[in-house]
């Protein structure tokens, strides 16, 4: 569906959408915000941000909300389309003076109804380690901003850790700590411990163990946001000097980069299956990234302006089969390929080994998203023919998920079935079963049990392979049970330069020779997306999208977290709704 015309109406704030699924509509009484739903005075602030937990309590009402609005903090009860939010009684409400929160994370593994691990990033760089539900503060990291003193502006759980978390700044540098670990009282000093073509690894050197862990420098200017993989394997990180930078995590092997058209890389996502990534900036697009052919297959213009968030939809898909005989597709097969039913592996396993033996492989479409400065909200399909362009299409049956209330449950963010450890760099893979509910990928380590006992039991090495033992020793399956707390102790590294930062060669790219090359191809060279719809949705830029079960959440400067049900869910509103909901409701 083509953008709206032009006028009046291009102005009218839409709350409604149609695509080939149904009607979108937005849910004004779940719409969450301060509890005086003043629209807030954005004016030099952060950016407002949203955080997503299950708590998996008894009560079937399991999520829980956190948001930042300027020097505010909030944890809710999420109803989502279930019923209207109750804004007058927040779980916990947190003004802080002198700095602004910008950025949060739960861990996901360690969440109970009793309490949740949330981390908090600061405008001026500290860490705070909160438990919103008990209400306490555990730790505060680089309290005295002796590690940096820039603003941070990502930071997320490693997968599959209960104590390890990254946090990047927008001084262009990314740290690893453990929350079991404190910070010094001088700052740290650091000794080289990998380069590379624009980055640079280095290690904590002090006589205890201390975080920072690792310090990684990487690219020019600000690191605006990095983004694990599925498998937790690779890390892609968007910088403000344009490029998009993957990294194999464990080894700090840089596996591959891109260039923006121009200006800087705001944001950055992961397909399901982790076989493409897609990044928006200053440049309005949207650019779709192959990881195993490290190259650009797709733009897509339909912003105004920058792009502030990308986020693919797990929830919304279609699959096609070209021999029925050989893969039925039957109704019960398609629910167990998209919500994780317990035949979700054989289901996979057949649809893989077809695709290793058969020349006409099972195609999927990516569903993604993006908001921008702009204040619309874009949807696109990622399809066959710009997937395959070199592939004849087939008169295949098509299964599209479409959503409807009489879709089977998808799983309460449990484990995921469909995946294994080699999801990444197996292109034959198909799309594993729906995320759990969370801004951030789910924070599971799905690599083989054998394989990560192996890894934690083995002596640790020195070099790089001492960093690789370091970031996945603690990991843990989610249904172990909790073990002894270890030290993550790099040792020393012998170097006569403890603390020089420069040994990294910082080369300056020339935007007029990256132009034209895989690097950034130009814009007649890659495949033009045109967005599925491109809606205007809030009076001021919106700041974020996040793909639920039920629903889709945006949230715009203003402070509104809006709740957009998805066709076939407005139903499910409680006969309530309209008595309980608050007054004042802004749409």
């Amino acid at each position: 569906m083509a953008a709206e015309g032009g006028g009046k109406e291009m102005n009218e704030i839409k709350t409604q959408f149609t695509t080939r699924e149904g009607l979108y509509k937005l849910l004004s009484h779940s719409e969450y915000s301060r509890p005086n739903r003043v629209p807030f005075n954005s004016q030099g602030s952060n950016p407002v941000r949203v955080s997503f937990v299950n708590v998996n309590d008894q009560s079937g009402n399991g999520d829980r909300l956190c948001f930042n609005v300027g020097r505010e903090l909030y944890f809710y009860i999420y109803k989502g389309v279930r019923k209207a939010a109750d804004l007058s009684k927040p779980i916990d409400k947190r003004i802080y003076k002198g700095t602004q929160p910008t950025c949060h994370d739960f861990n996901h593994l360690t969440a109970t109804a009793e309490s949740v691990s949330l981390l908090v990033g600061f405008s001026a760089g500290q860490v705070q380690l909160i438990d919103p539900i008990k209400k306490e503060t555990s730790k505060l990291f680089n309290e005295e901003r002796l590690i940096d003193k820039s603003r941070v502006t990502c930071v997320k759980w490693v997968p599959g850790s209960e104590s390890l978390f990254l946090v990047a700044h927008s001084s262009g540098n990314m740290y690893l700590y453990n929350v079991e670990h404190t910070c010094g009282t001088t700052a740290p000093h650091y000794q080289l411990l990998k380069q590379g073509e624009s980055f640079a690894v280095h290690t904590c050197k002090s006589k205890s163990t201390r975080n920072p862990l690792l310090k990684w420098t990487v690219g020019e200017g600000a690191l605006n946001e990095f983004a694990f993989s599925p498998d937790g394997k690779f890390l892609a990180c968007v910088s403000q000097d344009g490029f998009l930078r993957v990294f194999n995590f464990d080894s700090v092997e840089l596996h591959g980069t891109m260039k923006s058209y121009f200006g800087g890389l705001l944001c950055v996502c992961w397909s399901p299956d982790g076989k493409y990534i897609v990044t928006g900036g200053e440049d309005d697009l949207v650019t779709v990234w192959s990881f195993v052919d490290c190259r650009v297959i797709a733009r897509g213009h339909g912003h105004k302006s920058w792009v502030s968030v990308v986020a693919f939809d797990p929830y919304t898909t279609s699959v096609e089969e070209s021999d029925p005989m050989e893969f039925s597709g039957s109704d019960e097969d398609f629910q167990d390929l998209h919500f994780g039913r317990d035949r979700a592996n054989s289901t996979q396993s057949r649809l893989s080994k077809r695709n290793s033996t058969d020349s006409r492989p099972v195609s999927v479409t990516y569903r993604f998203g993006s908001v921008g400065q702009d204040t619309q909200l874009c949807l696109w399909d990622l399809t066959e023919d710009i997937l395959f362009p070199h592939q004849p299409l087939s008169r295949a049956r098509t299964h599209t998920n479409v959503m409807n209330a009489t879709s089977p449950p998808a799983g309460s963010g449990g484990t995921n079935p469909g995946s294994n450890g080699n999801s990444i760099t197996t292109p034959g893979n198909s799309v594993p079963p729906p995320l759990p509910r969370s801004n951030s990928l789910p924070h599971s380590a799905v690599s083989n049990a054998g394989s990560k006992s192996s890894v934690m039991d083995g002596a640790i090495a020195s070099g790089v392979s001492k960093f690789a033992t370091l970031s996945l020793h603690d990991r843990k399956e989610r249904h172990h049970e909790k073990d002894h707390k270890r030290n993550h102790s790099m040792g020393h590294i012998s170097s006569k330069s403890s603390d020089k930062l420069n040994l990294v060669t910082k080369t300056k790219t020339d935007p007029a020779k990256t132009l034209g090359t895989p690097l950034c191809p130009r814009m007649e060279d890659v495949p033009l997306l045109e967005p599925l719809i491109c809606k205007k949705i809030a009076h001021e830029r919106l700041t974020v999208l996040i793909f639920l079960e039920d629903c889709i959440v945006t949230a715009c400067q203003e402070g509104f977290i809006c709740t957009w049900a998805r066709p076939g869910k407005v139903g499910l509103l409680s006969s309530q709704t309209q008595a309980n909901s608050p007054s004042g409701t802004v749409v």
